[in-house]
């Protein structure tokens, strides 16, 4: 089996190089100028962060990107495609200012952004794939309208796929409205009627009005439903599930399907910073401790090597104390920890087999 390279670096800073020079100077350690950026238009997709939560990544970091591609002469913009669930990126308007709320700006980030599958998320492209769950993946326009693809992932945990990596940032991001769907079809849930406690949380997560009461109980309408999971993840007595108990499996090796739909055939560069690691996604109005302490920037061509020395360098760290994880007492892998039911490296044996990348890597450290 052939080994990636992955370039790592902390986040000590060391003469007169600030934080964002550091990272511009690792990408090119990685080898993003063997990259033709010339005149090429550069999708740089990362998460704008729901409004309310903190643990995104500073637009700085985006703008360390994009000044990088525009001293390569190529033409950048950030993206990303709406949601299913409710929040304040369900649509392009909301979508906008909630980027620009959270600081992500042409005049902070130095490029535009655009999102990506347009006003309601149905500005799509058909992608071939041919995988074992996907046949033809929906993903936003923009997106594919782009000559270089480069990611920007805040690495953290998620509550459906372990943790939220460089594949979850390629694959679930770049899902247009019917993409996200296709992508959690398997996981729709049902109610433990005796394990639920009638507080109604579960029908302000939903955003398509499938989730109603009877005598005192949750009830979820399935025709309705759209499987996003969000009311499994905020249920407090743990009374949803899917239905499919293979369901979050699926769910991460179609995460893996649509991120080759997307990266497949034209240049791409990965980058992912594990910093704030809070155990939950951005896509909540709020974010928990960090679980462990930040660890560094990381840059690869290939993103399940990138994904998978991530994971590994978490895993290394000792919990916070004051943190969700902290509160854990166990051994061994700190994701599985913090979400029991997700199989995180099922997602990655899948993106192997499928050609997306190697779970084998080299770690290069630079100073």
């Amino acid at each position: 089996m052939s080994v990636s390279k992955v370039y790592f670096t902390d986040f000590r800073v060391r003469g007169d190089e600030d934080m964002l020079h550091k990272l511009q100077r690792l990408c090119k350690k990685a080898g993003i100028e063997q990259i033709n950026f010339k005149g090429k238009f550069t999708a740089i997709k990362m998460h704008f962060g729901e409004p309310g939560n903190l643990a995104f990544l500073r637009p700085n970091y985006a703008k360390a990107v994009a000044d990088l591609v525009k001293q390569l002469q190529g033409k950048p913009f950030l993206t990303d495609c709406n949601t299913l669930y409710t929040g304040q990126r369900r649509n392009a308007l909301d979508h906008l200012d909630s980027a620009y709320l959270n600081g992500f700006s042409p005049l902070s980030t130095g490029c535009h952004v655009i999102i990506a599958d347009g006003l309601t998320g149905t500005d799509e492209m058909y992608v071939s794939v041919n995988g074992d769950y996907v046949r033809q993946a929906k993903v936003g326009r923009a997106v594919m309208d782009a000559d270089v693809f480069i990611s920007l992932t805040h690495f953290k945990g998620h509550e459906a796929t372990g943790f939220g990596g460089t594949l979850k940032n390629i694959g679930m991001g770049c899902g247009s409205y019917a993409g996200k769907k296709e992508m959690h079809s398997s996981e729709k849930p049902a109610v433990d009627r005796e394990a639920c406690i009638g507080c109604e949380t579960c029908l302000a997560a939903c955003a398509h009005d499938a989730i109603h009461m009877i005598d005192g109980c949750a009830n979820i309408a399935t025709d309705k439903c759209t499987g996003c999971g969000r009311c499994i993840a905020v249920c407090p007595s743990n009374a949803i599930h899917p239905m499919d108990d293979q369901a979050l499996e699926i769910l991460v090796c179609k995460v893996a399907e649509y991120a080759k739909a997307v990266v497949q055939d034209r240049p791409n560069f990965h980058i992912s910073l594990i910093m704030d690691v809070s155990p939950y996604c951005d896509c909540y109005s709020t974010s928990d401790a960090p679980i462990v302490p930040n660890v560094g920037m990381l840059a690869s061509f290939d993103p399940v090597a990138l994904d998978q020395a991530c994971a590994d360098l978490v895993n290394q760290q000792t919990p916070n104390a004051d943190s969700l994880l902290g509160e854990k007492l166990h051994q061994g892998d700190h994701f599985h920890a913090l979400h029991s039911d997700t199989n995180w490296q099922y997602g990655l044996d899948h993106a192997q087999k499928i050609g997306l990348g190697t779970r084998a890597y080299e770690l290069i450290t630079m100073k």
